[in-house]
Formats: C-alpha cells, structure tokens, sequence
C-alpha cells in the first residue's frame, strides 16, 4: 500500500473504532492497547500501568508476527502470551515506523473483518 491509501484506510479505522467504543479518535497507543486486549483473550478489565504497557507490547510482537520478527511461543500461568524474536527487526525511520505499524494495523483489522 502506498503511504496515502494507508494513511486514508487509517484515518477510516479510527473512526470505527471510535464509534464503536464511543470515544474519540483513538491514536496509535490506544489501538495498540486494544489489539492486546483482544490478543490476550480475557475480556474487557481494568489493567494496571505495566499491564497495559505489556498489552502494547503484545500486540506489537503480533503485528510484527506477520512480517516473521517474531513468533508466539506460548502462554504463561495467567495466559499472557510470550513472544520470541526470530530476526532483529530493522532500524527503520520514524516515518517508515509510523507507516509500517498503520500497515500492519489496517491488516490486522481486516483479517477480523472489522473494516
């Protein structure tokens, strides 16, 4: 995808995610949270400051998990999911970070067909 259709299909995704959650325009943070919550399988609770940080993290490795950086290794006790680094992923620019993360979001959302 080029960067005005990821940008536009982005913009899109914001939108239905706030209205679905009834909120305003969620940034990157805020969808990240929301794809490890739905990684993570448990269903909507409260989440302290590190858990939501590790929610971020989680659904980074899943992302990521598409271009092959990383791989699931399993769950722990509490049934957080583990993620391994496969290969490092490269240093990209803060633009192209940006870029790639909305990609792999867009991606994401499609395969649970929610856009």
């Amino acid at each position: 995808m080029k960067a005005a259709e990821v940008n536009k299909k982005w913009g899109e995704l914001r939108e239905v995610i706030a209205a679905q959650f009834e909120m305003e325009l969620p940034d990157m943070k805020v969808i990240l949270f929301l794809i490890g919550v739905q990684e993570l399988g448990q269903g909507p609770k409260t989440f302290s400051k590190r858990e939501k940080e590790e929610l971020m993290h989680i659904a980074t490795c899943r992302l990521f998990s598409a271009m092959g950086f990383y791989e699931l290794e399993g769950a722990d006790e509490d049934g957080w999911p583990h993620w391994k680094l496969i290969k490092p992923v490269p240093n990209y620019t803060l633009l192209e970070q940006e870029l790639i993360l909305k990609s792999l979001i867009i991606n994401y959302f499609e395969e649970l067909e929610v856009i």
